[in-house]
């Protein structure tokens, strides 16, 4: 793609003796949202944390035309917004305070002292997730899917052109699933990257505008959702069949039977 942002070539990870990524290349432009999908194992958290320079890899990534590599860790940091899978937190801090530490690769380093951009940034975030009723209880009093939306509004603080989210709905209930994936959406829709990590095909037919399946380490089908999640490629990754249809004029895919 011409106006890809963020470029993978050639990408191996190993951890340990066992090599965990092969030979991956993407290419991924703003304003979409991509659903990363495959089996347990597949490889995919790994991927993201390659992508924004978190495990060493070879090849090479570039995000904004220029080289993973050659970026500082506050550049990184500023590119790239990740939320990692079972965010936990552990400070007894105001859900607050924590949307405010995504704010923290611009220079905000104290949320009692925010600027008002800074202070702004963090309003819609918690806006936009949903948490304004939580900012002043103690995070570590929210229940794990208040967590879970309390981190998924700092990483929407950060303001990166990139978001990183390792299955950012796996501990929610089925509203606040939907309210995730379009609050995600609508992030896409505004020009951010963003990547996301589910095994909820459904919710990846419905939301993304491409689909990346991986299998054993490699990227073995990508494209728009009804293409990349095939029949051939369910039944040979997921072994599974899917029950297809269309309401409201998206695109539904439900697993159906295993093979």
């Amino acid at each position: 793609m011409s106006d890809a942002f963020l470029t993978a070539q050639g990408v191996n990870v190993s951890l340990g003796s066992r090599a965990v990524l092969h030979d991956i290349s993407l290419s991924l432009s703003p304003g979409h949202l991509v659903a990363l999908v495959g089996p347990n194992g597949a490889g995919k958290t790994t991927l993201l944390r390659a992508l924004a320079g978190l495990v060493p890899a070879t090849g090479s990534i570039e995000v904004g035309g220029r080289a993973l590599a050659s970026l500082s860790l506050r550049q990184r940091a500023r590119r790239f917004a990740y939320l990692p899978q079972g965010h936990i937190v552990h400070w007894p801090l105001p859900a607050r305070d924590i949307v405010a530490l995504g704010r923290y690769p611009h220079g905000a380093t104290d949320p009692a002292r925010l600027s008002p951009r800074d202070a702004e940034a963090v309003a819609r975030a918690m806006q936009a997730a949903d948490v304004v009723e939580f900012a002043d209880r103690r995070a570590t009093e929210l229940s794990g899917g208040e967590r879970s939306r309390v981190a998924l509004a700092r990483v929407l603080a950060t303001e990166a052109p990139v978001i990183l989210a390792d299955e950012p709905t796996s501990s929610l209930d089925p509203r606040h699933q939907l309210d995730v994936m379009q609050t995600l959406r609508k992030a896409a829709d505004s020009g951010v990257l963003v990547i996301v990590v589910t095994h909820d095909l459904g919710l990846a037919a419905r939301f993304a505008d491409r689909v990346l399946v991986m299998s054993a380490g490699k990227l073995v089908s990508q494209g728009k959702p009804v293409e990349a999640l095939s029949e051939q490629v369910l039944a040979d990754v997921f072994r599974v069949t899917a029950y297809r249809a269309e309401h409201d004029g998206e695109a539904l895919i439900v697993p159906w039977a295993d093979i």
